[in-house]
């Protein structure tokens, strides 16, 4: 998952701005059962996860069982043929030492549909690059393109706070938000791709600005620049220690030692995100909400009195069952765990088409 640091948190970026479409679709990649398909060395294929940040190019040999047995780390470099040629490097680097079967890339920016181009990616150097086709003649391995949330969300369903569950929906929360709905038939993507944008539903109009051009997305107040941005806006209202510029991190900690600024700011954070989290419900039902990204690992100043908005503002409150909302387990892994797993059935394929 990319991670982007701002306000001393990260998350995956997001899908980007709304694409109205005439036709919502479900690019179903199956449910896998546990892969049985044995590699030349009799053992179940590994695959290379890549997580394309942009500021660090993480690699990671991932097994059948989710555990990254090797991993390796580069910059991300500005120029398409030099960030192709590093990934090409890792993988040779790691390929040296263990028998990879496919490449799994995940990418914050615009995947198109069919998972084989990256359209837009702000933080990395792609425009409308056919970058699997690429990096398969590059690497001659199988690969696979993913998001970088929708990856995400895979390895948290296949290893992590999503196992077992259905539909359900993976909430990253860091720089903004980032979101995969997960379907019986796999991740649901909308007609172009982009869906959804949680993020981006206008929470308060005309309010806070937001770089996707509109005022008062949700993002803007339930993120880690919003913790920055509520606390400038409360400071005159309350004592504390915290510096004028104070970023996420310092709030958050600020909040576990008592400071009535920061607590005020970990208050209104939680109203907004039950109030996020309570569109979700309303509009996907699901049975599950994990939350994700840089800021779940504070998930205990926050979680509690959101699931408590949450559940006074769904529709129908009291009288419908409610979604359970849990924390991630897999962290800042999950979107190497999850596109090398995606990867491995690419491989599986792969091998069964040569026999």
């Amino acid at each position: 998952m990319e991670l982007e640091a701002h306000g001393g948190y990260a998350t995956g970026d997001h899908h980007g701005p709304d694409v109205t479409g005439v036709r919502a679709e479900v690019y179903s990649f199956h449910m896998p059962q546990p892969i049985q398909t044995p590699s030349r060395h009799g053992q179940q294929p590994l695959t290379v996860g890549f997580d394309i940040g942009g500021t660090h190019v993480r690699a990671g040999v991932v097994s059948a069982e989710g555990e990254i047995i090797d991993q390796r780390s580069a910059d991300t470099l500005r120029d398409a043929q030099a960030l192709e040629a590093a990934i090409a490097r890792l993988t040779d680097e790691l390929r040296a030492d263990h028998d990879i079967a496919a490449v799994g890339l995940a990418v914050a920016g615009f995947v198109d549909p069919t998972c084989t181009t990256v359209r837009f990616a702000p933080h990395l150097p792609w425009r409308d690059a056919p970058v699997k086709h690429i990096l398969e003649e590059k690497l001659g391995l199988p690969v696979r393109l993913e998001h970088d949330a929708n990856s995400a969300a895979w390895g948290e369903y296949r290893f992590g706070a999503g196992r077992g569950a259905q539909h359900w929906v993976f909430y990253a929360l860091g720089t903004g938000i980032g979101a995969t709905i997960m379907t019986p038939d796999g991740i649901y993507r909308g007609a172009h791709g982009t869906a959804p944008e949680f993020g981006h539903i206008v929470a308060v109009p005309g309010g806070r600005a937001c770089p996707c051009g509109k005022r008062g997305c949700l993002e803007r107040y339930v993120s880690g620049t919003a913790l920055s941005a509520t606390a400038a806006e409360l400071r005159a209202d309350y004592s504390t220690s915290l510096p004028e510029d104070a970023a996420g991190e310092a709030i958050t900690a600020a909040a576990r030692e008592g400071d009535p600024l920061a607590l005020a700011v970990m208050e209104e954070f939680s109203r907004w995100l039950g109030h996020g989290l309570s569109l979700v419900a309303d509009i996907i039902d699901p049975e599950l909400i994990v939350i994700g990204g840089g800021l779940a690992k504070e998930s205990s100043l926050y979680m509690e009195p959101s699931v408590r908005h949450m559940e006074a503002s769904m529709v129908g409150a009291g009288h419908r069952p409610t979604p359970r909302v849990v924390s991630a387990e897999l962290g800042s892994r999950a979107g190497m765990i999850g596109v090398a797993d995606l990867a491995r059935d690419m491989a599986v394929e792969a091998a069964a088409s040569k026999n």
